[in-house]
Order: C-alpha cells, then sequence, then structure tokens
C-alpha cells in the first residue's frame, strides 16, 4: 500500500492546483489523472479556443484594415492545418510546462483510472495503478464533459459538443450553434469571424442569460451587426443529419416553427460533472440530484466525510464552473490540509469573460439581481465610443456599474467591447474590497484607454463626472 499526505483525483485547472500548492507546503502529493495533466481547459477548452479565437481576431482585422482604415489587404484563404498546428504547439508546450511543475514539485503523477475504496483510500487502475492511502485527505477534482441533447449524439463531424468542436475537420460553411452561454457565443463568434454563415439558438429569453441584461442586450446587438443570426427564446423541436448537413426545426419565441440547415450542429448546452467510476459509495459519499458533489462546509469545500475534498466543475454553484475559480478552490484546499489559515473563495468576487467579438467581462451582481436581493441601487453606464480609444476601435460596446445607493459599495461591473478581458482585473479588486466610487474616483485611469470609460462612470458616481453630470 503506497501513502501519501494528499491525494488528489484529477489532473485538471483544480486538480494540479491543489497539488503544486500542497507540495509547496511541505505535503507529500499523488496525482491520479487518466489523460492528460491539464484537463479540459487546457487541451479541449479554454486555451485552445482562445487560441483559434485569436486566430480570428486576425482574419476581422484584415477586413477592418480594409474597410475602415484605407489599408489594402486582402485575405486569400486560411490555411486550417497552419492555424491547427499553431494551436497544438502552444497547447502541447503549456501541457509540457504543466508536468514540468508538477515534477519540480515533488508531485507523484499516477497515469491511470481512480476509484474510492474509502474515505482516505484511492486505487488506480491501468497505467501505474495500484492501492493508496492519504494520510490528511483526499481531493475529488474529476471535472466535466459537454450535455448532449437525447436521441443526437455527436458524431465528431456533422454534430459536435465544445469538446471535439476544434478538432472536427475544416472550416464549415454555415454553423448551427446550440446554447448562448459563454461557449456557444464563443463559438458562434469564431465561426462567423471564419466566414461560416451562423445561427445561434437560446432557449432562454436571452444569450448569456446569467449576465446583466444590459450585458445581453450590447452582446446581441454586436453579434446581430456581424451577421449572425441570433435566436434567443428559441427551442430545438428535433434535428437530423440528412445528406451530409444537420436539419434542424426550431419553436421561435414567436411561437413560430422554423426550419434550419446547415453543415454542423454544435451543441453548447452546458456540462456535468463526471463521477462516474469513481465510486463515491465507497467513501460514503453520493451526488446531489444534478451530479454534483456538493460540500457540507463551504469555507473548506469539505464534504460530509472529514477529509474528502471538493474543487471544480464537481462542485454546484455557487461556484462557477470556470477555470480561474478552480485555481482558487485548489489553493483553498491545500492551504486546509496543510493547517494553513486561508480565505473561502469569494464566487461573487470571481470574474466572469466571454471571450467572442465583442467580449463581455463581468464581476459581481447585475442590476436585477442586485434590487432581488434587497439593495437600493445607483447605476451609471457609459458607451465605450464616449471615449477616444472607443472611436478609435471602433465596436462600440459598454460600461456599467452598480453600486449601493448614496455612495455605498461598489456591487458589480459589467463590460462589453473590445479587449473587455484585459479590463477587468482592477473591478475585481474593486468589488473584492468592498470598495465605494469615491475610493475608486480618486485613482487616475491613462488616457487614451478603453479603461478611461470605467474610471468615468465612477467618477460620476461619486459625483465628480466630466464628461457625464
Amino acid at each position: 500500500m503506497n501513502t501519501a499526505d494528499v491525494i488528489v483525483i484529477g489532473g485538471g485547472t483544480g486538480g494540479y492546483s491543489t497539488a503544486l500548492r500542497a507540495a509547496a507546503l511541505g505535503l507529500d502529493v499523488v496525482l491520479a489523472e487518466r489523460d492528460k495533466v491539464g484537463g479540459t481547459c487546457l487541451h479541449r477548452g479554454c486555451i485552445p479556443s482562445k487560441a483559434m479565437l485569436h486566430a480570428a481576431e486576425l482574419v476581422d482585422g484584415i477586413a477592418e484594415a480594409r474597410e475602415r482604415w484605407g489599408v489594402k489587404a486582402t485575405l486569400d484563404s486560411v490555411d486550417w492545418a497552419a492555424l491547427v498546428a499553431t494551436r497544438d504547439d502552444i497547447v502541447g508546450r503549456n501541457h509540457k510546462g504543466v508536468e514540468a511543475h508538477l515534477r519540480h514539485a515533488g508531485v507523484r503523477v499516477v497515469r491511470g483510472s481512480a476509484r474510492l475504496t474509502g474515505p482516505r483510500s484511492v486505487r488506480v487502475e491501468g497505467g501505474d495503478g495500484g492501492d493508496f492511502t492519504a494520510r490528511r485527505g483526499i481531493v475529488l477534482a474529476t471535472g466535466s464533459r459537454p450535455r448532449t441533447l437525447p436521441g443526437l449524439a455527436p458524431d465528431g463531424r456533422h454534430v459536435v459538443t465544445s469538446d471535439d468542436a476544434l478538432f472536427a475537420p475544416g472550416l464549415p460553411a454555415s454553423v448551427l450553434v446550440l446554447g448562448g452561454g459563454a461557449i456557444g457565443v464563443e463559438y458562434a463568434s469564431f465561426h462567423r469571424s471564419m466566414g461560416a454563415e451562423v445561427t445561434l439558438v437560446e432557449a432562454a429569453d436571452r444569450i448569456v442569460p446569467l449576465e446583466d441584461a444590459d450585458v445581453s442586450r450590447h452582446l446581441t446587438r454586436g453579434l446581430k451587426k456581424r451577421g449572425i443570426d441570433v435566436q434567443a427564446g428559441a427551442r430545438l423541436l428535433d434535428a437530423e443529419v440528412l445528406g451530409g448537413r444537420v436539419r434542424a426545426r426550431v419553436r421561435t419565441a414567436r411561437g413560430e416553427t422554423r426550419t434550419l440547415e446547415a453543415e454542423r450542429l454544435l451543441v453548447a448546452v452546458g456540462r456535468a460533472p463526471v463521477t462516474d467510476g469513481l465510486d463515491l459509495a465507497a467513501a460514503g459519499l453520493a451526488t446531489d440530484e444534478r451530479g454534483f458533489v456538493a460540500p457540507a462546509d463551504w469555507d473548506r469545500l469539505e464534504t460530509a466525510v472529514p477529509g474528502v475534498h471538493v474543487v471544480g466543475d464537481l462542485l454546484p454553484p455557487p461556484s462557477l464552473g470556470l477555470a480561474h475559480a478552480s485555481f482558487a478552490e485548489g489553493l483553498l484546499v491545500a492551504e486546509t490540509l496543510a493547517g494553513v489559515a486561508s480565505a473561502p473563495v469569494d464566487y461573487a468576487a470571481v470574474p466572469r469573460v466571454t471571450y467572442s467579438s465583442p467580449q463581455t467581462a463581468a464581476v459581481g451582481l447585475g442590476e436585477a439581481e442586485a434590487r432581488a436581493r434587497g439593495h437600493e441601487v445607483a447605476v451609471g453606464t457609459m458607451p465605450l465610443t464616449a471615449v477616444a480609444k472607443g472611436m478609435v476601435h471602433g465596436q462600440g460596446g459598454m460600461v456599467k456599474v452598480v453600486a449601493e445607493a448614496g455612495g455605498g459599495r461598489v456591487l458589480g461591473v459589467h463590460l462589453v467591447g473590445p479587449h473587455v478581458s484585459e479590463m477587468i482585473a482592477e473591478s475585481q479588486l474593486v468589488v473584492g474590497w468592498d470598495a465605494e466610487p469615491a475610493d475608486v474616483a480618486r485613482h487616475i485611469h491613462a488616457h487614451p484607454t478603453l479603461s478611461e470609460a470605467v474610471g468615468e462612470v465612477f467618477l460620476t458616481l461619486a459625483g465628480r463626472g466630466l464628461h457625464q453630470q
């Protein structure tokens, strides 16, 4: 029987961050992974998709250069094989980096499928298999997989999920994206940049429905301006592959039935936690009705079984299923197991980003959510085109700040526009530190930048607005 202080099951962002931090604190760590360390984020999600979206941004830039700036640039074609090779090189280098970090930290990576055999014991089958016992605790970090629809099996070519969309052959001429959350919007944006005709179908009454309503409105406007057919409040009735194309029937928000055809159907209707083969019952655990493993203590992310902790996509809300939230959860659990004081994860202060064109970025509460929680609010907004740098970019967008009325603390910040993913860190600090508009208004934002619009909204809420009264 092999022993370790901590056994981590799953080597994605939540798992390997737990392992690295625990090892840095002097604990002996075993990390069991049946595929590749880095998980979905590195190999099938965050990193490869953002690489592709950067390529899409370059394609869009050629069109903007020609149509707006008088730069006589043309796009002959997209070399799909070369694009894929660059994407895979980026993923591969990151993968080697994670493996090197784990080796340097002294984490023992065990290859194989792990299952629980007790509250402190694990069996790893296949690869470097064996039986392991944890002296301090076990961390469950087995991640999630894309949800699919009954009767609509992905085939990797005509019907694809977000996990395999990047690896489907070639660039389709038309795409039907089912699901208007962040993943669906990003893939709709990418394929439109690459020249595809795109229809985006979302069952809720607006896309990115978990975000502030003004974010949804501005994002919808931006996507439609790019030629994406956004169908919110619409439901898929059925779909089939016929003659190498997908034919789908959709019930629109007006109650009409539309038949849509596309070369590819991309299903992006959310993700489901992965617990199959984990044998939770052997440790006295069970999933909730949605398949999540809920902690009994959110301050420690510890289950009802002492010493068994959960991080990442296995956690139910308020965890967000975001890689950067998983990093924070991994740090918390590692420090807890090492006996180091650690602040609980403040999920309200975790930034949320959609890397489409235009982008969205937000942290904290939206206006409707803040009011629903009983807050009297003051709301400040400003279009990005009201500042010079926003005019330069020419893509529209906005800043919206939700604060407590009477100069109270900032409850949420919401951004839509170019590069706003790089602007949200400031607002995360503002919300996380319970700052008030007057606190932020004292700080000077560089000119000319897009962030000036953020600063101007805070100035206005503090009663010191220059361009807004």
